[in-house]
């Protein structure tokens, strides 16, 4: 109950406070903040996904300038030769706002990244989203075939029916991508797991599936229980290691990640960063209030 507590008032904290709890897990405000974080990953054999920060905007003409800073982003990572991708959130095109303007929005970004060899990732967002961001996602797949990828949650009841709706989009010369994690916004129990072990077994119900039908997955998660499973099921069904990644978010769990390494795995870490840095703090803070004493402890041991 306190760390739901003290999660519900973070926004109620001066931002610089907040801030000492979150610089940890967001690479900075600044795109040179996160060039900076995603080389230095990229020098110990770790891939990035980039995040401008940002969501649910209000109105269309705040769609248009993300969607320049976007595609400045990725020409710009991509000129300086990162070895990383994107990842985009529909609802920061305006998704609840007209989601014929987010599709191409969306279309453009994907676009860019097309004409720069790279590859943008789709964020899965609360279920009053999922079904227009498959729907986008499906367009868009069928445009970019080998640019386009998107993010399922195992703990929605409807996620492996989703993947296996999506199979008709699937080849071997351009094979569907997915970023399979467990979920974090909270939903209703009529459309989502809640228990722990039944979210996990769904996780590797999904994950599974996934392997066994060639489709690439990006395994996201920092728990040791389901990399463990993971790495059975690669051994089981003898998967090469360019057909599938690891995925943490930054700053999570570093000695677990250099663990995946050093077995030779790939690995992507999500980097965070931009202005929009105190909401995306909070929202998952309240989404997770377990990682709050998580914070609070590095917060001490590092001062």
């Amino acid at each position: 109950m306190i760390d739901k507590l003290i999660a519900k008032m973070l926004p109620l904290f001066p931002e610089k406070l907040v801030w000492i709890f979150s610089k940890r897990y967001i690479s900075g405000q600044y795109i040179e903040d996160a060039l900076s974080e995603s080389r230095k990953l990229n020098q110990n054999g770790i891939m990035v996904t980039v995040d401008l920060l940002g969501e649910y905007i209000q109105n269309l003409a705040e769609a248009d300038v993300y969607k320049e800073q976007y595609i400045d982003l990725i020409r710009r990572f991509t000129a300086e030769k990162v070895n990383g991708n994107f990842s985009v959130k529909p609802s920061m095109f305006g998704l609840l706002l007209d989601s014929e303007a987010c599709y191409h929005n969306l279309a453009d970004i994907v676009e860019a990244a097309d004409q720069c060899n790279s590859f943008i990732k789709i964020d899965m967002e609360d279920s009053e989203c999922t079904t227009i961001e498959l729907e986008i996602f499906r367009r868009l797949k069928t445009k970019f075939p080998r640019r386009v990828g998107i993010v399922v949650q195992a703990y929605m009841r409807r996620t492996l029916d989703d993947v296996k709706d999506l199979m008709d989009l699937h080849s071997p010369e351009a094979p569907l991508n997915f970023r399979l994690c467990k979920g974090i916004y909270i939903e209703d129990e009529s459309i989502a797991y809640k228990k722990y072990q039944e979210i996990r077994d769904r996780y590797v119900e999904d994950m599974r599936f996934m392997l066994e039908n060639g489709i690439y997955v990006g395994i996201a998660t920092h728990d040791k229980y389901l990399i463990d499973k993971a790495y059975e099921i690669i051994e089981q069904l003898k998967v090469p290691k360019d057909k599938y990644e690891f995925q943490m978010l930054f700053g999570v769990a570093p000695k677990l990640r250099q663990s995946i390494v050093d077995r030779g795995h790939r690995i992507r870490v999500y980097v965070p960063f931009g202005k929009q840095w105190f909401n995306y703090s909070t929202r998952r803070l309240k989404e997770n209030p377990n990682m709050v004493w998580h914070i609070i402890k590095a917060m001490f041991v590092r001062q």
